[in-house]
């Protein structure tokens, strides 16, 4: 049985997030096997109640089937130039490695951008295009992004998403809110990963 441990203990230095680094994306191999062996962001995002908990289980044992498609292809092409937009503005630098939260190792994310304040305080970026335009960020997106605050430690997200018209970028900066920390919600998600993970190990 797994520790329980406190969400909100004070980090320890020796635990930073830049020591906790599993696998860099830009190994595509190696990050794909570091990803499979834990819950990822990605995971989390579908794990909108304990109904769904059987559902990531099978994806995680068996594979989605899922190799990506148009939007996919044109979200990873214009990542980059977004990213440049978004440390050229907020000063949150293009990450492309994998984390582990210091509380568990088999809790995972790679965050779209990572930045540190002069204070030390951790900040985040995650970019989506979209073909919609967005009254708010999508539900699924926020329980990426608590996640992903979760696995780093950090205090707020800059979400920032660009609107195509037929994969061509509307005119303009794209659009951007911070997301700050839900500790709530942090906690009501590491409970079901958890859940996942426990289920896969009677698997």
């Amino acid at each position: 049985m797994q520790p329980t441990l406190s969400l909100w203990d004070e980090p320890d230095p020796a635990e930073h997030h830049t020591g906790r680094i599993l696998a860099d994306s830009t190994d595509r191999i190696a990050w794909l096997r570091a990803r499979s062996t834990g819950i990822t962001a990605t995971d989390v995002a579908r794990l909108s109640s304990a109904a769904a908990i059987q559902a990531v289980v099978i994806d995680k044992l068996y594979g989605s089937g899922f190799a990506g498609n148009a939007y996919t292809d044109h979200g990873r092409a214009r990542e980059p130039e977004i990213a440049r937009w978004v440390e050229r503005h907020h000063s949150i630098a293009p990450s492309s490695k994998l984390f582990h939260s210091r509380h568990r190792k088999q809790h995972l994310a790679t965050p779209d951008g990572v930045g540190q304040r002069p204070d030390g305080t951790v900040v985040l970026a995650e970019i989506k295009t979209t073909k919609k335009e967005w009254r708010s960020i999508p539900r699924s997106y926020l329980r990426q992004v608590w996640w992903q605050q979760y696995v780093l430690g950090a205090e707020r997200t800059l979400v920032v998403w660009e609107q195509h018209v037929d994969f061509v970028p509307m005119s303009g900066d794209p659009h951007c809110q911070w997301v700050e920390r839900d500790d709530n919600e942090i906690h009501r998600l590491v409970t079901l990963a958890d859940q996942v993970l426990e289920t896969l190990a009677r698997s």
